[in-house]
């Protein structure tokens, strides 16, 4: 059963449509309803296309929609794809009236990098990855290479331009073209050749636009064209969920669609289907302060529900030792599954002390949205020496031990030592010790690997004496993993900070180690484990971790919001203050976080957070916090955490919104 608003939505078939759907307000629900509407009013499936933003939207719609309608032959011929999947289409069938082929080239992020080092005449990959990031905003500006040439105002950007010019042509000659192209030559395709784009309105007689808040300028354009003058579409989508300004998406174009198009029939959707009303009651607080293009006020019929909780912590470390408590207490109270459970966190580096405390505690957990802290390259290169001393016959490890850092020995050794040690029975590392390995691998390659060999068996004699902590940092000092690390990173600052995290490791095995009596080997053997355990994380009950970012289109029974503090959410820093603009997107962000439970919500923040390196600072709580103060109940007797709140209040009042304090 549809409610009256989506009836509405669905019903409306005769022109323009904006439905603004709030958050869990089944917006989904409303676009497969009104395929089944307009298959119903007689359109072909193959006239009707829903246009989302990733694969795996696409792919669920699909599937809701072949559960809806009865003819799944139907459901076959709807055009459901992505954008860039949709400009994709247009081009193979008629990019011809671009000078493409029919069978052109998409090249992934590798392949320009290497065309820009090529076109620019260089070798440095970060300056390749500048042009790249600064090329692909001037196309979603609709610009091309000589417009920016012409509006450069400093000499990197007309470095910029210069090799834009020299990458186009590549591109042109190779029958190629990358992500971007995807949605700028489609549109230069209905733009300019009208025998093509009257085909297409012909094909695509109704479009249905999921959220439609982060389109940019070009793929608007698009949507205008593709639609005709009629504007036969459907755009659905949320003014308070737009937060992907930084990749090109504006609010402008929901302020344009009805000066755009007069009737546009505008529809919301305010009854929400996931979150109770006491959640509910805070995602409105939060997001009251900002101005209002469509007002509406999420409600629910699913009841009061728990009161939302706001905690104080003592540090991140602290943070997350309680989130791990949260966890044992909604498995333990309630009996809640992990996978009913997200952790939500606005910057990737949040994640280190949550995963560490979920390993202590032996629970598993995956990560969404970022890499995870130990799935980086120079946390596994740790880990692959502590493997190999808690099991010398573990062929993984010792290959990325032996190379991590370089000692001269290449592929073609490690492929004769591999044959050796197969026709031996044994693993590689055991082959060190026999005594033909000179003659298989060479002297000169035998001599490094048995030093290699030896470093491990004096860590291993050591271990059972001496404290593990001390002892890897020792490791790490004689494999010389610092200088490793500066000679491969790409600038100082990503060496610094990958050694950082190297120096965060290390203090999490000697606090580990310590808590618990155990040597180092002993922490290997369980480091092994959970590595295991990680690896499997996707196919078990696992509690997620997420940025903010990833976070949305997605919900969980129990959520924790981390890190609620002034710099980090919203997020600003000294070199990049926070603007009005900026300030209302990262509001944006926080009402995403929270609509994103179901049926808890707890709201934390520090006293002290690690910043970068050692050094610590004591953040204030967010404003957001003070705008939805209401909601916050006292927790765990800390009225002092309240108390914090409402003071910052007081001292922020008479302050210009959108200027970090400095």
């Amino acid at each position: 059963m549809l409610n009256a608003a989506q009836e509405r939505a669905v019903s409306h078939l005769g022109g323009p449509c904006l439905v603004i759907a709030g958050a869990g307000s089944g917006k989904t629900r409303v676009i497969t309803h009104k395929i089944a509407r307009l298959l119903q009013a007689g359109y072909a499936p193959t006239e009707i296309a829903a246009i989302t933003f990733t694969n795996k939207a696409a792919a669920e719609m699909r599937e809701r929609a072949k559960v809806l309608l009865d003819d799944r032959k139907a459901a076959q011929g709807l055009v459901i794809a992505t954008f860039h999947a949709l400009g994709v289409r247009m081009l193979r069938e008629d990019g011809q009236a671009l000078g493409l082929k029919p069978q052109f080239s998409i090249l992934d992020a590798d392949d320009v990098g290497g065309l820009l080092r090529e076109a620019g005449g260089t070798t440095d990959a970060k300056l390749a990855r500048s042009w790249q990031w600064r090329i692909s905003q001037w196309k979603s500006a609709l610009l091309d290479p000589h417009d920016a040439a012409r509006q450069a105002q400093t000499p990197e950007d007309a470095q910029a331009a210069k090799v834009w010019l020299r990458y186009a042509e590549q591109l042109n000659a190779y029958q190629a073209v990358d992500f971007d192209d995807l949605m700028v030559l489609p549109l230069r395709l209905l733009q300019q050749h009208a025998d093509v784009r009257e085909r297409w309105n012909t094909r695509l007689r109704y479009l249905l636009v999921d959220e439609y808040q982060d389109t940019s300028d070009a793929q608007y354009q698009l949507l205008k064209l593709l639609a005709g003058t009629q504007g036969r579409f459907t755009a659905v989508g949320d003014d308070d969920q737009s937060i992907y300004g930084w990749r090109g998406a504006t609010l402008d174009n929901l302020r344009q669609l009805p000066i755009d198009y007069p009737t546009l029939e505008v529809i919301k959707l305010e009854q929400n289907y996931r979150s109770t009303n006491a959640i509910l009651r805070a995602a409105n607080a939060v997001i009251a302060a900002n101005p209002k293009l469509y007002p509406k006020s999420l409600w629910s019929d699913h009841g009061e529900g728990d009161a939302v909780e706001v905690r104080e912590a003592d540090s991140d470390d602290d943070e997350a030792e309680r989130i791990v408590a949260r966890v044992q207490a909604l498995r333990g109270g309630r009996g809640a599954k992990l996978s009913d459970i997200a952790v939500l966190y606005r910057a990737n580096h949040q994640s280190r002390p949550i995963e560490q405390a979920l390993r202590r505690a032996n629970i598993p957990y995956v990560v969404s949205g970022g890499q995870s802290f130990f799935e980086r390259a120079e946390i596994k290169d740790v880990c692959a020496y502590l493997r190999l001393l808690a099991n010398p016959d573990d062929d993984p490890a010792f290959l990325r031990a032996v190379t991590t850092p370089k000692r001269g020995i290449g592929a073609a050794t490690l492929k004769s030592l591999g044959t050796f040690a197969t026709q031996w029975k044994v693993s590689l590392f055991d082959a060190l010790f026999r005594e033909a390995l000179p003659g298989i691998v060479g002297a000169r390659h035998a001599e490094g690997l048995r030093e290699f060999a030896r470093l491990m068996h004096d860590i291993d004699w050591r271990e059972r004496t001496e404290p593990a902590g001390p002892l890897l940092r020792e490791l790490l000092a004689a494999i010389g993993y610092e200088a490793h690390l500066r000679e491969t990173a790409d600038n100082e600052r990503e060496a610094s900070q990958r050694w950082s995290n190297v120096g965060d490791f290390c203090d999490w095995i000697t606090r580990k180690a310590e808590e618990d009596g155990a040597s180092l080997k002993r922490m290997a053997q369980m480091v092994a484990l959970i590595t295991q355990l990680a690896e499997r994380g996707d196919r078990q009950d696992a509690v997620t971790l997420s940025t903010l970012h990833a976070a949305k289109g997605l919900e969980w029974q129990h959520v924790v919001l981390a890190g609620c503090e002034e710099g980090l959410l919203p997020f600003f820093t000294e070199d990049r203050p926070l603007t009005d603009t900026g300030l209302e997107e990262e509001r944006r962000l926080m009402y995403v976080g929270v609509t994103r439970a179901r049926q808890t919500l707890v709201l934390s923040h520090c006293r002290k957070r690690r910043a970068a390196g050692r050094s610590s600072r004591s953040p204030e709580p967010s404003r957001f916090l003070t705008e939805l103060r209401a909601e916050l109940p006292k927790v765990d007797g800390r009225a002092a955490a309240l108390a914090r709140i409402a003071a910052m209040k007081v001292r922020k009042q008479g302050e210009t919104d959108g200027v970090a304090a400095m």
